[in-house]
């Protein structure tokens, strides 16, 4: 019956292809060969940030039929790219109006200052910059152009940074849920909105430590760029806010003026008959840098929460998980590349599962002992089992503003048959089996002996987590022990605590992989990334069990949806059934 139902679906498919498709396809070649379109000779690069990016391209076969946004490592390797590209003469960056994610304002800012090093300008427009989330890091990035312009009409009011947290233990306590939880320790906070009503001592400490180690990292930056010292750009800020016209008399911006009028003025520096090109549409053109020379560094890309098993190729959009199974098999795949001298493991998680997350270090573990020398670069977040996953590499690389760390571990279930009871709705128990085998049913809390057993694997997980930490920072278990304790710290805090060794970005981490491979500073690699992602032929193909000709009828008529914004949505989604399901080692996320 299935082989009917899939036959069936094979021939409609091929009818919708031979009725709709090919006549659309050979329009649109048509029409395409007689334009003839052709890459201007002078060219003026468009980064439009306001609707955010991604770490890492996607790992959705389909997303290059979403529109989808770019990534973090697109524009680096863009940015690379146009310095050496004689065509390109300049970058206009529009940004967002809202807070941007402070470690990839880091490496963009990176970037940026690395393009405007080959004596080429950069202007950056903004149309405000608004009170919300970590908007010092959207200024920071601003900061790093040429010039930096602000629509008339728009506000500075980047005069700080600010995060809510949202407390559910009044609301469960009113309406009889009880959140049953154990942590390990009193920093890992994941817990603390189900059980509490307001910020713990120790959750109050640790997230004014990194917010203000983010804040002070930006306002340095920022300062750095825009040739003042910290302090005084500190004290501008503070008094705002500011209409645009106050923030050009107080040095914050250099021009006011309309997008277009920042458009018309970088394409009269580009030189007479510039063109503004999509920096989506270069990177497309260009496609990634593949290096050259006889040695290779392999790029193994993670991005998500950590989970079990295999990627099911991305479905038809939702975001981005570290599939164990693939994971490894990329590391393994590296080391059994006889060209492949060293990798580069890209970590942006908040991590998940202590299982996949033990999987993956096994396999940093085997290249170790293959010769092949692991470096990480650390995105966003590298916390948790993203850190686990880390612990043990031969360097660590970092974003100042990298939250990291969060060596610790949580777990518990919610008891829920109260307040089920109060509208009428009755749960009841059946068990077969020892006393744990109903540890956690949500008709009831833990009993003594349960809690006593479930505890105890809290501790089982924290001590492996300790041991991995101590073992591959060479640092003493109790001094790991004191600065675990579930807790985050930006890069920047755990430079000096041994957690990581370097500050800096993918640039930084490949530089290291090349001289920990003892390869020349001066000789050229070949940068071969892993794993190889599938096409979306090839994944329909698998998922429908339909000729590829027919799945790809399916993705022009379906197209796919990977927004970066609505992905940050079902990260927080997944977040929450993962912690469900049983990941233990998640930390925090949170929304900047």
């Amino acid at each position: 019956m299935k082989q009917f139902f899939l036959t069936v679906l094979g021939v409609f498919t091929g009818l919708i292809l031979f009725v709709v498709v090919i006549p659309v396809v050979l329009l649109t070649v048509a029409i395409a060969g007689a334009s003839k379109p052709t890459t201007p000779a002078t060219m003026v690069l468009e980064l439009d940030l306001r609707d955010g990016v991604t770490d890492q391209p996607s790992s959705n076969p389909f997303a290059a039929f979403s529109g989808s946004g770019l990534s973090v490592l697109q524009v680096v390797d863009g940015l690379a790219q146009a310095e050496a590209d004689n065509s390109v003469k300049a970058v206009l960056i529009r940004l967002p109006e809202s807070g941007m994610t402070p470690a990839t304002a880091d490496e963009l800012r990176q970037a940026i200052r690395r393009f405007r090093a080959s004596g080429k300008p950069v202007i950056a427009h903004s149309q405000g910059f608004a009170p919300a989330g970590a908007v010092m890091s959207t200024y920071m990035v601003g900061a790093s152009a040429s010039e930096l312009w602000m629509q008339n009409t728009a506000g500075f009011q980047a005069t700080g940074f600010s995060a809510d947290s949202l407390f559910l233990g009044r609301a469960f306590e009113k309406y009889g849920v009880r959140a049953d939880f154990e942590q390990r320790y009193e920093y890992k906070n994941a817990v603390n909105e189900y059980t509490q009503s307001d910020y713990t001592p120790a959750h109050r400490e640790a997230m004014t430590a990194w917010m203000t180690s983010l804040y002070d990292s930006a306002l340095a930056n920022a300062a750095q760029d825009r040739k003042t010292t910290p302090a005084a750009l500190k004290t501008v800020i503070e008094a705002g806010p500011y209409s645009a016209d106050q923030a050009l008399s107080n040095k914050l911006i250099d021009k006011i003026g309309q997008a277009e009028e920042a458009e018309a003025e970088i394409k009269r520096r580009a030189g007479k008959g510039a063109e503004i090109v999509e920096f989506s549409q270069y990177v497309s053109d260009k496609g990634e840098r593949t290096g050259s020379g006889r040695n290779a560094i392999a790029i193994v890309g993670g991005e998500g929460a950590i989970v079990t098993g295999r990627s099911d190729g991305g479905g038809f959009g939702g975001g981005s998980s570290i599939h164990s199974d693939d994971t490894a098999e990329a590391i393994y795949d590296a080391i059994e590349d006889k060209a492949v001298k060293a990798i580069v493991f890209r970590v942006s998680s908040p991590g998940g599962s202590p299982e996949a997350s033990e999987q993956i270090l096994a396999a940093v573990r085997a290249a170790k002992a293959a010769g092949k020398p692991v470096v990480i670069s650390m995105g966003s977040y590298a916390a948790s089992g993203g850190y686990w996953i880390s612990s043990e590499a031969d360097w660590i690389v970092a974003q100042p503003s990298t939250l990291t760390g969060s060596i610790g571990v949580f777990g518990g279930k919610f008891v829920i048959a109260d307040a089920l009871g109060r509208f009428g709705v009755d749960m009841r128990e059946l068990t077969v089996g020892g006393q744990y085998a109903d540890a956690f049913s949500p008709t009831q809390s833990f009993t003594p002996e349960q809690r006593a057993a479930f505890a105890g694997s809290m501790d089982r997980i924290y001590d492996d987590f300790i041991t991995r930490v101590a073992t591959g920072r060479k640092l003493a278990p109790a001094r790991v022990r004191e600065i675990a304790k579930g807790r985050v710290w930006t890069g920047a805090q755990a430079l000096p605590l041994g957690l990581v060794d370097q500050l800096g970005g993918l640039t930084e981490a490949v530089a290291k992989a090349k001289a920990l491979a003892k390869i020349p500073a001066g000789e050229s690699v070949r940068f071969k990334h892993f794993p190889k992602q599938k096409s979306p032929w090839e994944a329909l193909s698998e998922m429908f069990g339909v000729q590829s000709e027919a799945a790809q009828a399916l993705v022009m008529l379906g197209g796919v949806m990977a927004d970066p914004q609505a992905q940050a949505v079902m990260r927080r989604i997944e977040g929450e059934r993962m912690r469900s399901e049983g990941a233990v080692v998640l930390a925090d996320q949170p929304m900047f």
